[in-house]
């Protein structure tokens, strides 16, 4: 077994046993067949119902499920990045959601005041969102490496700060969006400019937009970074053996402060994908905690940029395909327990890898009388 192979497996396994303790879940409290059928219809929600399809059905069957998976694994993938990319210099980044707000509401701004040609309106506001939301985080960065103020701490403070003053008070006070004619109420800020909207790839039929490719490529550039530059290199270096590394020469505090407000720059473009891809305008919550979720997607993802691509493509599936398990009377949330118990034996690592050490030294005990 490669050791590339023994990393993976642990979160391959954790999925398998997370989707098997949720349908045994369902099974007990209802019947195994509704259970199989919920998966289904979880599966046809995220992916399309591909056998209705072929069998002459409409194409928006498949079209609009692939488009709601895309969309939230884009924004997966961002947060899930923001929270890899700080474990990489050895911060636990808890502060993407408050990050992915300040993101959202300059993205929401710049849309809705800025008037451009739109190849240049979306570059600003996904560019005016990233710069925010590294601002945000560059806050925890500054009071972890000149205070010592531990990150999880200010970051998980700085969340509800965000909440606080975006929510709360901004986007229903002064930055709220005006009314106009018979209009009584208005939620959020004004709606974004059509110059400022993130393109359909697949016109009306589906929300798949230029987000989740951005969210790729995301996740690509980040794994060359780390992989493949110098500084990438050195990034690494300091989050393994940080005395080390600054006995080596590098620029230890630049090169956490750096991943830190990198870290942010990818939540806040989270918050710009969900504004000028879907929302139209900051709504007046930003809605699901997608910042939160950001976590879990990478640490099932091992923390590794194109791990939390494909982690968040998973949970993407899932969630997008949550709302049709209602039909059967089971809840729309289920997709998040799968998460959640997905993290949970996740965090058990090191007993998947001893059991996946024992079955190796297994095999190899047996291989060596045969030779």
């Amino acid at each position: 077994m490669g050791e590339r192979t023994r990393q993976v497996l642990p979160s391959v396994l954790s999925v398998l046993l997370a989707l098997a303790v949720c349908w045994l879940t369902i099974a007990l409290t209802r019947d195994a067949d509704t259970a199989t059928r919920a998966y289904l219809q979880m599966l046809w929600g995220g992916v399309g119902n591909w056998p209705a399809f072929l069998e002459g059905g409409n194409a928006n069957a498949v079209l609009r499920p692939l488009g709601e998976a895309a969309m939230k694994a884009a924004l997966l993938t961002l947060t899930g990045l923001s929270v890899a990319v700080a474990f990489k210099v050895g911060l636990f980044n808890i502060g993407a959601q408050g990050q992915m707000i300040w993101g959202a509401l300059a993205a929401a701004l710049v849309g809705a005041h800025v008037s451009l040609p739109a190849v240049l309106h979306v570059p600003l506001a996904l560019l005016a969102a990233a710069a925010a939301g590294a601002v945000w985080s560059s806050i925890a960065g500054v009071l972890k490496l000149k205070r010592g103020v531990h990150e999880v701490i200010s970051t998980i403070m700085l969340n509800w700060v965000a909440v606080s003053l975006v929510d709360n008070w901004l986007v229903i006070g002064p930055l709220r969006a005006v009314a106009e004619g018979h209009q009584s109420s208005i939620t959020g800020t004004a709606e974004i400019l059509s110059t400022a909207q993130l393109p359909r790839l697949l016109g009306d039929s589906s929300r798949l937009n230029l987000g989740f490719p951005l969210a790729l490529v995301a996740a690509l550039a980040v794994w060359v970074w780390l992989a493949r530059t110098r500084s990438g290199y050195e990034t690494r270096a300091v989050g393994l053996t940080p005395e080390a590394a600054r006995a080596a020469g590098i620029p230890t505090l630049w090169r956490a402060g750096g991943a830190m407000a990198l870290a942010g720059a990818l939540a806040g473009l989270a918050g710009a994908v969900l504004v000028l891809g879907t929302e139209g305008r900051y709504p007046g919550t930003l809605g699901a905690p997608y910042g939160f979720d950001g976590i879990a997607i990478a640490l099932i993802g091992n923390n590794h940029p194109l791990g939390a691509a494909v982690s968040a493509a998973v949970f993407g599936i899932l969630r997008a395909g949550g709302t049709r398990m209602q039909l059967l009377g089971v809840h729309k949330s289920f997709p998040e327990l799968i998460q959640g118990f997905a993290l949970l034996f996740v965090a058990g690592r090191m007993v998947w890898l001893a059991l996946l050490d024992r079955r190796r030294s297994r095999q190899a005990a047996v291989e060596v009388p045969r030779a």
